[in-house]
């Protein structure tokens, strides 16, 4: 089974580049789409919409904005790549007088002005001729035909961050579309997602739980500071009798009917779909996971000491390019040296690596999903005694981690094999003498999901089928670490994108060699680069 997968995922990918057209021709159809729509309403409480809103547009500065990317999760429900949008989902059909639907989108107007500047909009027609809606239109049309939101029992939605720019040369922008919505749905100036949830939990509890609630939610105030003034909840969790107990929770069962708003439930909707990978996600996760891979290939061949962090950067987003990827998953690191014990290190300004290791963790982004690989190789070719060592321990704990990866297992046993290899191979070199001691040189876990966000929402439960994490263990020994000096400046993480299937793990990017021995050899190959020399200025 694992075979015939890999046969197909790598026909497909042939196939797709052979028979590339002047436009992308391999994007989710509006079938996919609209049987996610499908799923999340079957997941939704009766009686109920689900607002999306999509992502904002980020300025830059003055009149350039940063390239706009679709919030995910409207992108996976709807395939529209616009801003200025808003899609809702009911869980039952509604009617009007004109039309039965169960779900509405709200988009940005044809402008041949704007156009002109910004590109061709699909407007409502389009929406509805290429992304298969039945029912489309402006975003101005919004408060007009969006049904009451207080006919419903729950109004899902993500909680708004506060930094959404008001656009003042268009009336329709997310920032008004999402100031609308609050008008219609009588949002609450002082909205909390955390104290509703807990009003909901304490109204919804037996009474005679109530003081194991209560108990519950005193933890819960010292670690959110944004309850702790909320005097109903102060006053629930310090009360002194059952008596005050039940009275408080009247008062509290009496202010969350008041609201339908739910900030919470969505997520978790989220977080169940979007976890498990449909076939149509696969070869387009497979697909990304390959080209990241050959970037990491094409790097190995035309490294050397002279080449500066920006431009291996280059290298591998080059190659991104040449397959038609959109985006970098998320912002390339490249480390040299000590840089590379940086864990977020983005600067990528070291002029020559010289004979140091170079971290490289690095991940294409193609049609929305985004593959997470690192690579740790040597500048001049050859890993040293010292870096060898420490190469060969992250390797084998991630083959721990990777086999570890399988249907049903919890979602930390990644971790918790990497670790034990870890723990050993730093006792061995002498690097630590307490086991307890391997978080200062192995701070971070070893897994996450990745899909259309290079972290990706998912339930973190035991594994299943189709679900994709990375495995991605690592060693970063500091300069002035409180060992041999000649373990400093070594840094080393290898990651891989990982499906789980019920035949266990599939590793989509193999194609970048992992082992030390293996990374030498094909740095040994000729680079189509090596002779890309520009003039001096």
């Amino acid at each position: 089974m694992k075979n015939k997968l890999l046969f197909t995922i790598t026909f497909l990918f042939a196939f797709s580049l052979i028979y590339s057209q002047s436009e992308p021709q391999d994007y989710l159809s509006s079938e996919f789409h609209k049987d996610r729509r499908d799923n999340v309403r079957n997941l939704m409480p009766k009686n109920s919409v689900a607002v999306f809103f999509a992502n904002p547009v980020r300025n830059r500065a003055n009149d350039v904005d940063y390239h706009y990317h679709q919030d995910p999760n409207f992108y996976y429900l709807t395939g529209f790549r616009e801003p200025n949008s808003v899609l809702l989902i009911f869980s039952e059909d509604q009617n009007n007088a004109d039309d039965i639907f169960n779900e509405l989108i709200f988009v940005q107007e044809r402008d041949k002005l704007r156009e002109m500047w910004n590109g061709k909009r699909l407007g409502p027609e389009g929406v509805k001729s290429k992304l298969g809606f039945k029912l489309a239109y402006t975003a101005d049309k919004l408060t007009e035909i969006a049904p009451d939101f207080s006919t419903f029992d729950s109004v899902l939605f993500f909680d708004f961050k506060n930094d959404v720019r008001d656009n003042k040369g268009n009336v329709n922008d997310l920032f008004s579309l999402i100031e609308k919505f609050k008008i219609m749905s009588n949002y609450p100036i002082d909205f909390n997602p955390e104290k509703e949830k807990f009003y909901d939990v304490i109204s919804l509890a037996p009474n005679e739980n109530s003081a194991n609630v209560a108990q519950v939610l005193k933890s819960n105030l010292r670690n959110r500071p944004s309850l702790k003034d909320d005097k109903l909840l102060n006053e629930f969790q310090s009360a002194s009798s059952q008596e005050t107990l039940l009275e408080i929770k009247q008062k509290i069962t009496l202010r969350a009917a008041e609201s339908n708003l739910d900030a919470i439930a969505l997520s978790e909707i989220m977080r169940q779909l979007r976890e498990i990978k449909t076939e149509e996600e696969l070869v387009l996760m497979s697909k990304a996971a390959k080209i990241s891979a050959i970037g990491q290939v094409e790097v190995m061949k035309a490294m050397n000491p002279s080449l500066s962090e920006m431009e291996i950067q280059g290298i591998h987003e080059f190659v991104y390019k040449k397959y038609n990827v959109e985006y970098e998953g998320y912002p390339s690191i490249v480390g040299g040296g000590h840089n590379g014990c940086i864990l977020h290190y983005i600067e990528n300004t070291k002029l020559n690596v010289g004979n140091d290791l170079v971290l490289m963790d690095l991940g294409a982004e193609y049609h929305g999903y985004t593959a997470d690989v690192t690579r740790t190789i040597p500048a001049n070719g050859y890993f040293s005694e010292e870096q060898k060592a420490i190469y060969d321990i992250v390797y084998e704990a991630q083959e721990a981690g990777i086999k570890a990866a399988v249907v049903g297992a919890d979602f930390r046993a990644p971790h918790n094999a990497a670790v034990e290899v870890i723990k050993q191979g730093l006792i061995d070199l002498g690097i630590i003498s307490d086991p307890k001691d391997y978080r200062k040189f192995f701070p971070h876990g070893t897994s996450h999901y990745v899909g259309l966000d290079v972290h990706d929402p998912g339930t973190t439960g035991p594994y299943r089928a189709n679900s994709i994490i990375t495995v991605e263990p690592g060693i970063y020994v500091q300069d002035k670490s409180d060992c041999d000096p000649k373990w400093w400046g070594i840094a080393v993480r290898i990651e891989d994108t990982i499906l789980i299937t019920e035949n266990g793990p599939l590793n989509l990017s193999i194609d970048a060699p992992r082992k030390s021995d293996e990374i030498e050899k094909i740095m040994k190959k000729s680079s189509p680069l090596a002779d890309f020399i520009l003039p001096k200025i």
